[in-house]
């Protein structure tokens, strides 16, 4: 077996096969997690959001709009002109689940929609229902707008998704066909040819990871390079909408459609992580920095502004007006882990933690507690009277038009655990605090990492090492910056003390039989914003730990209204163990204005300087997990709270 039929063997999204990579992906089958807040999400996928999703593909026509197109349904076609993507994903969140639990409840459904997308599938390997069944005329002629690259995408994700989690082909055939009608028309010394909407990139470089065959990586790395030659016809969104504004090489900063953006720079990391090749790479670095030092959210969130669905200008963050779709921040998690997987220069630690904050925040907040209602937008502050749009509904709501999103959350969770730990030469790299067992890959022993923890809710982490180790194994595990007094320690070796190094984490030898223990520092901390971000200038927001917390009307004292808080400095928090709830008592309402009957604050709307809450009677109110704000009751909430003067 060569190296390359080795490594597709392991059941994980993002496979690099030859030797660039800095660290290497574990087995998803690898990393169980086991209790906690992650375990108790990915079964909550799989009880409640994946069968939704396969419930809602069928009502929303997405599986109808196949049978039309072979004269199997009369109806009209629905939904958007990519909706078969949507199709995909289901498929692909299956596949991981099929992977981590080995479960057979989706087998007969896999069968019928796979069977029904192989007799759409046109002999050429052509397969996209809206323009087989509506626009035939349009094939491969509108490429901006028509997403056919994007669809076929997805597919090839779903399909080596599906092959890894238990070797079923069928969909891969499919995939390749289709892909391979791609490179016959736009390979090198063809048509010229580039999808207006990103995501084909990534998922061609994994499809060379798993066949074998470089003409998938070749074609990749040709859209990549075509990327910015002025081959899209922009029109009146302009070139930056589409990132083609510029050579990718040349693109410093993250602009544009915030999701395009994101899946195009995980295709291009993809390619650099097969192709080595140094300018990739650095474009790379300098758009991470754009896009996470003067662009992102605190939840973990991208794309300020509704119109375009794009990246604002540099400290551009309203939180009301936050669009912050949740495809954005699934698109950059997959990008930020493949910079983990390179090495870029953010370093290791640094990615790891933004992956934990858009996993504990922006994502988490984008789902309800029943595992079925979604939000596509995800804003850091609601108003009392914020009217509902279409894609920003004030409450999360059970599918969309524009349903890219809940199938985009289902396959993310899945595949949740993938996350969690890489290896190097000789060092298991611990990223994310889970309670988990991890079996070390061969060439560090023949043993399991046990984890012990109740993170996020308790920052005790305890590592237990069973089985038998390699002769100088190593470990190292992430310490938080903002937790950077931690030390990874030893009960039964004292002489074992690591505290953080230079690269954030601590890392010590791994010893048979010996337990590990870390414990972080879970204060609540007051967090502010750059001095350039206006929405938020004179604010706090609350964190414990990685999660960051809002106030929500729901929990309001009577009468007391979130959008009068003013926080009084330095007031002490009170930590409930059970709901992670922060209690702080350093609120009051703003002296000089008053609220009218029906909630709306009387006063003039501007006022002479000098008027201060100074004398306003202070009160107490619980501020809960971002994560979880209006799963009580729809209502106002903001994460950043105004200081009091």
């Amino acid at each position: 077996m060569t190296v390359l039929q080795a490594r597709s063997a392991l059941a994980t999204p993002a496979l690099p096969v030859g030797d660039i990579a800095a660290h290497r992906p574990l087995d998803l089958r690898a990393i169980r997690l086991t209790t906690g807040t992650l375990a108790d999400w990915q079964d909550l996928n799989a009880s409640a959001t994946i069968p939704h999703c396969i419930d809602q593909l069928e009502a929303s026509g997405v599986i109808d709009n196949f049978r039309r197109v072979v004269g199997e349904s009369g109806a009209a076609y629905r939904g958007f002109y990519f909706a078969d993507s949507d199709l995909y994903k289901v498929i692909e969140a299956v596949a991981w689940e099929i992977a981590r639990t080995g479960t057979t409840e989706f087998d007969a459904w896999l069968d019928d929609v796979i069977g029904l997308v192989a007799r759409v599938q046109e002999p050429s390997g052509y397969v996209m229902s809206w323009i087989q069944g509506v626009h035939p005329e349009k094939k491969f002629a509108e490429l901006d707008w028509t997403h056919e690259m994007y669809v076929l995408g997805h597919l090839v994700q779903a399909a080596v998704a599906l092959d890894r989690a238990n070797g079923r082909t069928d969909l891969l055939t499919i995939a390749r066909a289709f892909a391979d009608l791609v490179d016959r028309r736009f390979g090198p010394g063809r048509d010229k040819g580039i999808c207006g909407h990103p995501e084909i990139e990534t998922a061609l470089v994994e499809l060379f990871r798993h066949t074998g065959e470089r003409r998938y990586l070749t074609l990749a790395e040709r859209m990549i390079d075509l990327r910015g030659t002025g081959l899209l016809k922009v029109g009146g969104l302009g070139a930056r909408y589409f990132q083609d504004q510029a050579p990718v090489r040349e693109s410093r900063d993250a602009v544009g459609h915030a999701v395009r953006q994101l899946y195009l720079n995980a295709g291009v990391t993809d390619a650099y992580l097969e192709n080595g090749d140094p300018t990739l790479l650095s474009a790379m670095d300098s758009q991470w920095a754009s896009a996470h030092e003067r662009k992102m959210y605190l939840s973990g969130a991208f794309g300020s502004r509704h119109r375009d669905e794009a990246f604002g200008d540099d400290y551009e963050l309203p939180s009301e007006r936050a669009y912050a779709e949740t495809c954005a921040t699934i698109a950059d998690l997959h990008w930020t882990w493949r910079m983990l997987l390179a090495g870029g220069q953010a370093g290791a630690a640094r990615y790891a933690e933004t992956i934990e904050r858009e996993v504990h925040n922006a994502l988490a907040a984008s789902i309800d507690a029943t595992g079925t209602k979604f939000f596509y937008s995800n804003p850091l502050q609601q108003r009392p009277d914020r009217y509902s749009e279409e894609n920003a509904p004030r409450e999360r709501t059970s599918w969309y038009a524009c349903a890219c999103c809940p199938p985009n959350i289902a396959r993310t969770v899945a595949q949740l655990s993938s996350y969690v730990a890489t290896s190097t030469d000789t060092t298991l790299w611990l990223h994310q605090f889970a309670a988990a067992e991890i079996d070390l890959p061969a060439h560090l022993g023949d043993g399991v990492l046990r984890i012990a923890t109740a993170y996020p809710a308790d920052g005790a982490v305890e590592i237990t090492v069973h089985g038998r180790i390699t002769p100088g194994a190593r470990l190292a595990v992430r310490v938080p910056s903002w937790s950077p007094s931690s030390a990874l320690a030893s009960p039964v070796l004292p002489d074992a003390a690591a505290p953080v190094g230079a690269d954030g984490y601590a890392h010590v030898e791994l010893v048979e039989g010996a337990t590990y223990r870390i414990d972080l520092d879970l204060t609540p901390r007051w967090t502010s914003g750059h001095h350039r971000v206006d929405a938020v200038r004179g604010c706090l927001a609350l964190e414990r730990g990685p999660v960051v917390f809002c106030v929500e009307q729901a929990s309001m004292p009577d009468g007391a209204i979130v959008d009068d808080l003013v926080l009084v400095p330095g007031a002490p928090h009170e930590v409930s163990p059970r709901e992670l709830a922060v209690t702080v008592a350093s609120v009051t309402q703003v002296a000089s204005v008053t609220t009218a009957p029906g909630g709306v604050a009387s006063g003039g709307l501007y006022a002479a300087s000098g008027s201060t809450a100074g004398d306003a009677p202070t009160f107490t109110v619980t501020a809960i997990p971002f994560a979880t704000w209006g799963n009580a009751a729809p209502g106002a909430m903001r994460v950043w709270i105004p200081v009091r003067p």
